[in-house]
């Protein structure tokens, strides 16, 4: 597997109020709620990537101000016009 470095000051703990620990798993949140957010990763990526299950990054979405669905015109108004999408 491979790894990514990230480099900060080490007064940034003491100002975060945090410790390494807790402040890489919020980088590696955050990290992953944005690629999740531009497409990049699927929910379920991006969840490995938190290191969390696929449930708890979906719930934390709202918290980071992130849709944690997309969907296209013909997905909504199927939806609110009570009727299911087709799949393939």
């Amino acid at each position: 597997m491979s790894a990514i470095t990230l480099e900060y000051p080490p007064g940034w703990l003491a100002g975060l109020g945090t410790d390494a620990e807790h402040f890489a798993q919020e980088a590696r949140l955050a990290a992953a709620m944005k690629l999740f957010e531009r497409g990049r990763f699927s929910s379920g990526q991006a969840a490995q990537f938190a290191g969390i299950n696929r449930v708890d990054f979906l719930l934390q979405c709202r918290q980071w101000g992130v849709d944690s669905v997309a969907w296209d015109e013909a997905e909504l108004q199927a939806e609110f016009a009570g009727e299911l999408p087709r799949v393939g």
